[in-house]
């Protein structure tokens, strides 16, 4: 399931600070920053997403994450395969690195990642 651009900035804030109150999430906004009311949509709609969960205190609650960072993005990247690569992973890392404009040594950076990865790889 995909996060909307507000959701996802707000989800940002839940990844780096772990837990938050809403106090805290509205803080972690820029100027001009959204009313408590359009933060408390997003949400009540990521918590029905299965992204967001909380715990009471009183008449306050503490939200966290459900989905750690690197399981949505993973899951983001292999939607963006499927949809725009036909599947292949080897067009996808064709495409970005012609057309992203990466210096050599950005490039060499990558082939000794690739290298790091096949090496493990090998029985």
């Amino acid at each position: 399931m995909k996060l909307t651009e507000a959701e996802e900035l707000l989800m940002h804030h839940l990844w780096q600070s772990g837990k938050a109150f809403m106090k805290d999430l509205l803080e972690a906004y820029p100027e001009p920053k959204p009313a408590p009311t359009t933060v408390a949509t997003l949400l009540k709609r990521m918590i029905d997403k299965g992204f967001v969960a909380y715990r009471e205190y009183g008449n306050s609650r503490e939200y966290y994450p459900l989905v750690a960072k690197d399981e949505y993005f993973s899951s983001q990247m292999k939607g963006l395969i499927s949809s725009f690569f036909n599947d292949s992973t080897a067009q996808f890392a064709s495409f970005f690195a012609q057309s992203s404009n990466l210096t050599t040594a950005e490039l060499e950076d990558l082939k000794k990642i690739i290298d790091q990865q096949l090496k493990q790889k090998k029985p």
